[in-house]
């Protein structure tokens, strides 16, 4: 009798135990054999499944998020749209079809199954006719190729919690833990409270990736339940920030003055984009500002990059990303050096 073979979670796992230890410097055999699923642990008392959350994805073993090694689920719905965005297919909340051409093998099933008629099959190859979608998903549970997926599964904490706990050896061995981001994840604070109160009763890190345009009842929904904030500062001023981003900073830099008596220590993340916020006097302003704040831990200065310049065309949306190259390292040190005169810690 052929032994059943392991499910397609503990294969996720058992493959990320082989990369973790790899990258740990751990000897692991040749063979990572798929082990059959542990059932999960029961899941902290007062656990509850009230609110759902569009889920654009799941990024497993992310190192950039937080510290250590860490979970991170992205959320659908931001009230920016900035114009370098890297995760074009999160401003909407919409479950939305992310449609890349040139995976497209012709096979017709979504034609097949779509019962809008969205998708054709021409002399001109296949044409996606996303007004006529709405976001069923039907085509993608038949795509072989991974031409077409939908962005933006509806979950609850409950569900969630449970996958994320599989990952909970790699939390405790590298100090890491979960993060929220987006999209902007504090447009649903009561999940956010919610999922992140049974992570901690589990002894699990949280951090809450914001761009702080939210109101302030938002944070104080989360705060009680939060380890670490990841702020965006994307400018100083405010007239420049509305052409950027499409709002001002008003709501952004008085919402980090009033996080100062929350206690919660806080992350500043700059995303340098040449030509945009990375002037001198730009630089200087963001300094003088944020050295006010006293549970701004560090500043995080990420170089600007169009790698997700292909994203805009699979999720239907103008692209918008700055035709700028990256700034070297050079630039990145100056950068810095401007910051750090003002007292701040800088991390590259």
């Amino acid at each position: 009798m052929r032994r059943p073979c392991a499910g397609r979670s503990g294969s996720r796992r058992n493959m990320r135990i082989c990369r973790f230890a790899s990258a740990a410097g751990t000897r692991v055999s040749s063979t990572c054999r798929p082990r059959r699923r542990r059932r999960s642990s029961p899941p902290p008392a007062g656990r509850r499944d009230m609110n759902t959350v569009p889920v654009a994805e799941i990024k497993h073993m992310a190192v950039h998020d937080g510290p250590g090694m860490r979970t991170t689920v992205f959320l659908k719905g931001c009230p920016l749209h900035c114009i370098w965005c890297h995760n074009p297919e999160c401003i909407s909340a919409a479950p939305e079809l992310l449609f890349r051409a040139a995976r497209c093998t012709a096979c017709r099933r979504c034609e097949a199954v779509c019962p809008h008629r969205a998708h054709r099959f021409t002399l001109n190859g296949h044409e996606f006719r996303r007004g006529l979608c709405d976001g069923c998903g039907a085509c993608a549970e038949v795509c072989p190729a991974g031409a077409l997926t939908l962005c933006g599964r509806s979950a609850a904490a409950g569900e969630l919690y449970d996958e994320l706990m599989e990952d909970a050896d790699f939390y405790r061995i590298s100090g890491g833990g979960v993060t929220l981001s987006g999209g902007e994840p504090l447009l649903y604070p009561a999940f956010c409270r919610e999922l992140f109160a049974v992570l901690g009763r589990a002894g699990i890190h949280r951090a809450l990736d914001t761009s702080a345009a939210v109101p302030w009842e938002a944070f104080e929904t989360v705060l009680p339940e939060t380890d670490l904030l990841l702020v965006d500062f994307k400018h100083p001023d405010s007239g420049r920030h509305r052409e950027l981003t499409g709002q001002d900073n008003r709501l952004i830099r008085e919402n980090l003055r009033r996080l100062q008596a929350a206690g919660v220590p806080i992350e500043i993340r700059i995303p340098l984009v040449p030509g945009c916020n990375d002037a001198p006097e730009e630089l200087e302003a963001a300094a003088g500002f944020l050295a006010e704040l006293p549970c701004v831990v560090r500043v995080k200065l990420l170089a600007y990059h169009s790698f997700a310049r292909s994203k805009y065309e699979a999720v239907g949306r103008p692209d918008t990303m700055p035709e700028v190259p990256s700034p070297d390292g050079d630039e990145m040190e100056a950068a810095a050096a401007r910051l750090r005169a003002r007292g701040l810690a800088v991390l590259l």
